[in-house]
């Protein structure tokens, strides 16, 4: 036994060293092989660290495909990474366009009166959202990897952009300086979210879980929705605060001004318009009758205050919209002064906001059609066409889930189906603005409340109570939070409730009793499994994280503790004295020195207490460190094992071998 025993070996090993019966053992099933633990293959400090930083930026290795090709053949490959429109478009046909122009077509019939819808919600003239529906799109169109992905003005961008700036600024006393915050901010967006994408840093995003954009979402939808009454009800003089008791209040006190003509036509268009979305979700086949709702609503509207002008005063218009393309904004930015800050904050906020609804619902169409989505390409293309949406006075813009889905439904092919919809915009701002003077204020709050109704995601929220109740509290947290406090503390709020989750998940770690399966060579949780039986002088516990600096002291502390419960367990019940404590360190991904002084500090108070403590199947970065710390020298030849199976096998043998 002492020449073959079981050691790390510095040296790459496949051999057996000892084979025990399963007479030897009781429960173990024949034949029961020990085998040695081995160390990683040896790499220098550099080739650690550039294996290291690869697997953190360039998961997905991007330029696979240029392995083993020409210069030239390298050349259009990278065009076709950077390019996503060099790539599709040398296979491109008659067919592909065909389902694109109608794509195109029926998407722009959505996206027209939710441009001016939420540029109205961000406090923008309504202009801005048809300039942020034109320039937008033909960018992303080059740029990006989504063939469904529709781009525009979003109504959670479009709400935290207007709640966040007109904390600072008075977009109706100051509309000029509102006006240059709001490209800043999208400046800042774009620049934000291209960064995060150059630097490939888009794990930045995933901060923001599932379970807080549900929460966030659903808050931010009710809000928006108050505010709507606004315009539903033909209210003057109404607050621009965005929390529920101060909105609701302003409802009340308000009612004086509630025009009867504003209500029965903004009830009814809304009825209208629920009953299309309704009609489409009952029957996707059917999707053309949302999409061409608002349109049909915004024509409608029009005809009817047109036609009785003279007989109806009470329901407020847009009025005149200038003709022409986007006017260059670049000399709008606000690059110095006292309201810089809040510019930069809401536009990091919003490109946030934006970069995680747009790659999400990028990704969702993606996956129904078998087709991959380049994150970090999507954040270049959404940032970039963002910058260049700055120059041209446009506001943040992204993938817009409605509009996205009725182009999937449409059967959008490309993502020409997003130029097809930028040339319709082209030819209304070049020919039909004077058409929407008489478009009432009042079709435009219905739009919104039905595009952000379906925001609200019950099913969503409990699945959340019935799955993981800490995910439920942050999205509890975000949805009162933005109701009850503002937009952005309300998603900080839930942010914070999220890493309190991560935090509370490393210092906190998960640990188990093992026992075996009788039969098998399977140790499995004694809790979860009920044939699974402990192991007579053995206590095998099991780790399910790293072991950092961070959870060091309580790991420490609740390995301890299992040690005493199973000493009173086996005093209780008559059965074996507690010999050895097998450690499980199959999912201790990483250690450090911290967590390494702790496995030391353990192994002494064991010892003390004459118990042997022994490691079973340590990953190669642990066993590394572990080696280079020189503990495995203090566990002896048989301390560190390549399985519990082989640890309890060969520790039981060696029992049996002493006199």
């Amino acid at each position: 036994m002492g020449v073959n025993s079981n050691r790390v070996e510095h040296v790459a090993c496949l051999e057996t060293t000892v084979t025990i019966s399963s007479a030897e053992v009781g429960v173990m099933p024949p034949p029961m092989q020990i085998h040695k633990v081995c160390l990683p293959p040896k790499l220098t400090t550099l080739q650690k660290l550039k294996h290291r930083l690869t697997e953190i930026f360039f998961p997905d290795d991007p330029l696979y495909r240029c392995k083993d090709q020409t210069w030239f053949k390298k050349l259009i490959i990278c065009l076709q990474f950077f390019f996503p429109i060099f790539q599709w478009g040398s296979e491109y046909n008659v067919s592909l366009l065909k389902s694109d122009v109608i794509a195109g077509l029926t998407i722009a019939s959505l996206a027209i009166p939710q441009g001016i819808s939420y540029a109205k919600l961000a406090n923008l003239p309504p202009i801005v959202g048809l300039y942020s529906s034109f320039v937008p799109p033909l960018i992303y169109s080059i740029l990006g990897s989504s063939r469904h992905l529709a781009v525009g003005p979003v109504s959670i961008a479009s709400l935290v952009m207007g709640s966040m700036l007109s904390e600072a600024v008075s977009p109706t006393e100051d509309q000029i300086l509102y006006l240059r915050l709001a490209f800043t901010a999208t400046f800042f967006a774009g620049l934000f979210q291209a960064s995060l994408g150059l630097l490939r840093l888009g794990f930045i995003i995933d901060f923001l879980s599932k379970a807080t954009l549900v929460g966030f979402m659903a808050g931010a939808a009710v809000i928006v929705s108050l505010q709507q009454l606004k315009g539903l009800l033909g209210i003057a003089h109404f607050t621009s605060k965005m929390q529920i008791i101060p909105v609701v209040s302003s409802v009340i006190s308000t009612k004086d001004e509630w025009s009867w003509q504003t209500i029965v036509m903004g009830f009814g268009f809304l009825f209208f318009l629920l009953t299309a979305r309704h009609i489409s979700n009952r029957n996707p086949k059917l999707f053309w009758v949302s999409a061409a709702a608002p349109l049909t609503s915004v024509i409608l509207s029009t005809l009817i205050v047109f036609l009785l002008k003279s007989k109806v005063h009470g329901i407020p218009i847009i009025g005149h919209l200038p003709k022409g393309l986007n006017p260059p904004s670049l000399n709008m930015l606000y690059l110095s002064g006292p309201h810089l800050a809040v510019a930069i904050k809401t536009g990091i906020v919003t490109g946030i906001l934006s970069l995680t609804e747009g790659i999400a619902v990028g990704r969702t169409f993606a996956a129904l059609k078998n087709y991959q989505v380049d994150g970090n390409k999507e954040m270049m293309a959404i940032g970039v066409m963002n910058i260049a949406g700055t120059c041209s006075s446009c506001y943040v813009t992204t993938g817009s889930f409605s509009r996205s889905a009725v182009s999937y439904n449409a059967g959008a092919q490309t993502a020409v189906s997003n130029i097809v919809m930028a040339s319709a915009v082209l030819v209304t701002l070049l020919f039909l603005m004077p058409l929407f003077y008489y478009t009432p204020n009042v079709i435009l709050a219905a739009i919104i409340i039905t595009a952000v109704i379906g925001l609200i995601d019950y099913q969503a929220a409990l699945k959340l109570w019935k799955v993981d109740k800490l995910d439920f509290m942050a999205c509890f947290c975000s949805f009162f939070g933005v109701l009850f406090i503002s937009v952005p503390l309300g998603l900080a709020i839930a942010v914070a409730v999220s890493v309190f989750k991560i935090l509370l998940h490393v210092t906190r770690p998960n640990t188990l009793i093992l026992g075996n399966i009788r039969g098998t060579h399977i140790y499995q949780n004694l809790s979860r499994y009920r044939e699974a039986s402990r192991i007579p002088s053995f206590l095998i516990l099991a780790v399910e994280s790293p072991i950092y600096f961070a959870n060091s002291t309580y790991l420490q502390e609740r390995i301890l503790r299992w040690v005493r419960e199973e000493e009173e367990w086996v005093k209780e019940n008559n059965g074996s004295a507690l010999k050895c404590v097998i450690l499980d360190m199959t999912a201790v991904t990483a250690i450090d020195t911290s967590g390494i002084d702790t496995l030391c500090e353990i192994k002494k108070m064991l010892e003390k207490r004459s118990l042997k403590l022994v490691l079973a199947n340590p990953v190669g970065s642990v066993t590394e460190k572990l080696d280079q710390s020189e503990i495995t020298e203090s566990f002896g030849p048989h301390g560190i094992y390549l399985s519990v199976g082989e640890a309890v096998a060969h520790t039981s043998s060696l029992w049996r071998a002493q006199p």
